[in-house]
């Protein structure tokens, strides 16, 4: 591992399904801290926050702490304090992203005429109505839309459930408009919170996900090293048709073992 200052991981798909852990995956992360290295957590998911990220890894058996973890709700709400500070959203999205916005610099309102932004991501109880709501608040005439992450799908135990990308798009058709924004992998803004964070240069980090248009372009994009994991979303032939090319494909994140002893070569 003395090639890497750092190891990012990605969480659903990659380290986990559901709340199961992916053979393996408890042990390369301890074998990573144990050979020095720095480790993170980034997940495209808003709705639980670093804290309780860390207890679904903990009861995966595999070690973090909530400075470790960044979640797209976690960048979405530091781009909102640092770029829309004491605004008022209007949030289609859960509870749990919409407390972690109103716990920071900025209010949640339930008028839509009120709000001077909109925020939309993943709801699991999305209805016609909320998507009204939303629609209102554009009819305002909001300043700005933001979405949390870019996750059209999410991988569990049960199968691939739709995520924040799907809502995200749900509502900038009503609206006719574009987010501003779209936090979480691979937006830049989450690329300079997680390596500012590790203090640790991209050039000497390998990022490690399941997905292509995320995980590996966040890592790209920074100028990272990058695997890609063929136990969630993406195979190697989904890399080999993609205009995102991971460094190196992996049967799953076991194979990071193989890439800090030498035995796999950048392809």
């Amino acid at each position: 591992m003395v090639e890497f200052e750092a190891v990012v991981f990605d969480v659903d798909g990659t380290l986990v399904r559901g709340r199961t852990a992916i053979p393996g995956a408890a042990e390369t992360v301890a074998a990573v801290r144990e050979a020095g290295a720095r480790v993170g957590f980034v997940t495209n998911n808003p709705t639980r926050t670093p804290e309780s990220y860390v207890g679904k890894l903990r009861g995966a058996g595999i070690d973090a702490t909530a400075e470790e973890v960044v979640t797209s709700g976690t960048s979405t709400v530091a781009f909102l304090e640092a770029e829309h500070p004491g605004d008022a959203a209007f949030v289609v999205g859960e509870q749990g992203l919409a407390s972690q916005i109103a716990n920071a610099d900025l209010d949640v309102v339930d008028d839509p005429a009120s709000a001077d932004g909109v925020v939309a991501s993943i709801d699991r109880e999305f209805t016609y109505d909320r998507l009204t709501s939303a629609l209102r608040a554009f009819d305002a005439g909001v300043d700005w839309f933001v979405g949390s992450d870019p996750d059209r799908t999410i991988p569990t135990d049960e199968g691939l459930v739709p995520g924040s990308g799907a809502i995200v798009e749900s509502v900038a058709a009503v609206a006719e408009r574009r987010p501003d924004a779209v936090l979480g992998k691979p937006h830049p803004f989450t690329q300079r919170l997680v390596f500012d964070r590790l203090d640790c240069d991209p050039g000497d980090a390998l990022v490690v996900g399941d997905r292509l248009d995320t995980d590996i372009a966040f890592g790209a994009d920074a100028g990272a090293a990058t695997a890609l994991v063929e136990t969630g979303i993406a195979t190697r032939a989904d890399a080999d048709a993609s205009d995102v090319a991971p460094d190196h494909v992996l049967a799953d994140v076991t194979g990071v073992l193989d890439l800090a002893s030498g035995d796999l070569d950048v392809e």
